[in-house]
């Protein structure tokens, strides 16, 4: 399993099926909880996850499409689009720095 360290990550990417949808209000709460920090948040189909994302969040039923699109980059499962636990763990290890299992 890939590791990075949150005080690492740089650009996170949220991978849905299309690119758009009810991943817009993840994407959206995810960018006001990491306002502050450097971490640019991104959005886009877990088909087309860019070269330069250090971190992949997808939903859990995505997660073995976005392992075989972007095999070294850490990619981090969630199962609820709002208040999911392993969002909230992505969220603490970036502002405290601490490693993101993926």
């Amino acid at each position: 399993m890939a590791q990075i360290l949150g005080s690492d990550v740089r650009k996170l990417v949220l991978a849905c099926e299309a690119g758009m949808g009810s991943s817009v209000l993840l994407v959206t709460q995810l960018r006001q909880r990491l306002a502050g920090t450097e971490v640019e948040v991104g959005h886009t189909a877990v088909s087309r996850i860019p070269a330069d994302a250090d971190l992949v969040v997808v939903h859990r039923g995505l997660e073995a499409t976005a392992r075989d699109v972007a095999p070294d980059k850490v990619v981090v499962a969630f199962d609820m689009f709002l208040g999911d636990p392993a969002v909230d763990r992505v969220v603490e290890a970036i502002k405290e720095g601490t490693p993101i299992e993926g």
